[in-house]
């Protein structure tokens, strides 16, 4: 279990009188005066951005000692996020609240805690957060369990963090808008286990168990409001609907087709979502996905025309429509377009003159170490395996002393490139999550430009 959140003082807070007095003020009704600040340890740029509904409000500049202060005229109260790039973490302002934060961007989200006017709120959040993360990390082999003894041992799970959800709030007697994200927060990861069930117990187990779930198994669908339009954005419902959606097929069942199981997501979402605000966003993740997971041209010409038909969010089509114009480029037969490369010597690369023989390019960051140490372990074995490919790793960090950094920490002696902007890489390369990987053949055409390591089925791209 994971200790309650000791309140850590902050050496600081001489620099911020106006923070100090705003503790203790009255404030009148029409008053929405609210602060923000805190200090990060090993940043990893000197910018911190506050965001609502995943919108850039706020830039706020890191002083000489890695902090920052920030006062607000008028904040309207209600969940936000702050990023420090590549990571972020929720944030709630209630009217006047004064926050400070304190992390270390080595353990990002087991460092942070809040202090000040609003504090237990949110210390209540990331501590909430890390058990569900904890829960998850550690519930990988109950999907291996039948029926009765999966759905007990989640119960358990939840019934545990219910009993500590309901002594913080008889506590801290929050409002009943943050109590939206409270129970959010608690109950949408059990039901997202819930959703995932079916479809990770074939995968382990080779039982297609689907058929066989209670008539009731789905009826908690009933009581989530599907159209709150305060969840668009938060993480936790978001996750629990990639879930549903991932299921939506299951007890129909089932396929294997990518183009018909999206297709039919989108229909979905069309039928249960009557606020089109909410519609947009479920509409759009689920073309983000699936644009990045199929690039069978024809397939996504047909996804494309029903998208458009049922989303009405312009800008987010736009986002779409590149991404469709940019993994075109990258078919097979195709060259990958340049993008400006840097190797631990600080000499600029043409990646093109890097290809001497078939090669496997994948990608990390410094700030997912598991994914950074799997990666790399997994290319070690395929190399020593297959020696007639070469292995490329390219890290898409912002900061170049951070990959550097990481190079040194983790024995990174390899072939190991540094992308020196990523949103080129995003763009030209159609980068959006860590786990990609591309076959590039010897004479540097494009064999397979989306590919995992870590698919079952990845060694027989390389015999």
């Amino acid at each position: 279990m994971i200790a309650y959140f000791k309140k850590i003082p902050f050496l600081f807070v001489a620099v911020s009188p106006f923070f100090l007095n705003s503790c203790a003020s009255v404030f009148q009704d029409d008053d929405y005066t609210a602060y923000f600040g805190g200090e990060i340890i090993n940043p990893n740029s000197e910018n911190v951005y506050l965001c609502r509904n995943n919108e850039i409000i706020d830039t706020i500049k890191l002083d000489k000692n890695n902090r920052f202060f920030k006062k607000y005229d008028s904040l309207t109260p209600g969940m936000y996020t702050f990023k420090h790039e590549p990571e972020y973490q929720y944030i709630y302002f209630d009217k006047n609240d004064s926050l400070m934060i304190r992390l270390n961007t080595h353990e990002f989200d087991n460092s942070l805690t809040f202090c000040g006017r609003g504090d237990q709120k949110n210390n209540f959040l990331i501590e909430l957060f890390l058990k569900n993360e904890n829960d998850r990390n550690a519930s990988f082999d109950i999907y291996d369990n039948d029926l009765k003894t999966f759905e007990k041992q989640i119960a358990a799970y939840h019934k545990e963090k219910k009993a500590f959800y309901e002594r913080r709030k008889e506590d801290i007697e929050w409002n009943e808008d943050f109590d939206i994200y409270a129970k959010t927060m608690l109950d949408m990861p059990y039901l997202a286990q819930k959703e995932i069930y079916p479809l990770a117990h074939k995968f382990r187990t080779s039982e297609d168990i689907c058929r066989h779930l209670p008539k009731n198994y789905y009826d908690f669908r009933k009581k989530i409001d599907f159209n709150d339009e305060k969840l668009t954005h938060f993480a936790p419902f978001v996750r629990y609907l990639t879930s549903m959606m991932n299921n939506v097929s299951c007890r129909e069942g089932g396929t294997d087709k990518s183009l018909e199981n999206n297709i039919k997501k989108l229909e979905v979402a069309d039928s249960i979502f009557t606020n089109q605000k909410v519609k947009n966003a479920v509409l759009n993740n689920i073309a983000f996905m699936y644009m990045l997971e199929d690039q069978n041209m024809m397939n996504n010409n047909k996804f494309l025309e029903k998208y458009f038909k049922l989303s009405t969010d312009k800008e987010k089509q736009k986002e779409i429509k590149k991404i469709a114009e940019a993994t075109q480029t990258m078919s097979p037969g195709k060259r990958l377009r340049n993008i400006n490369l840097i190797d631990s010597n600080d000499n600029k690369l043409d990646f093109g003159s890097v290809i001497n023989k078939n090669t496997v390019v994948y990608f990390w960051t410094s700030e997912a170490k598991s994914h950074l140490e799997a990666a790399h372990k997994r290319a070690s074995e395929l190399k020593a395996k297959y020696p007639n490919w070469d292995f490329i790793a390219i890290n898409i960090d912002d900061s170049n002393e951070a990959w550097k950094t990481a190079l040194k920490r983790h024995g990174l002696n390899g072939l190991e490139l540094h992308a020196t902007n990523f949103k080129e890489i995003k763009d030209k390369w159609v980068i959006t999550k860590i786990h990609r990987a591309m076959l590039i053949n010897a004479d540097g055409t494009i064999k397979n430009a989306f590919v995992s390591l870590f698919d079952a089925n990845f060694e027989n791209y390389l015999k």
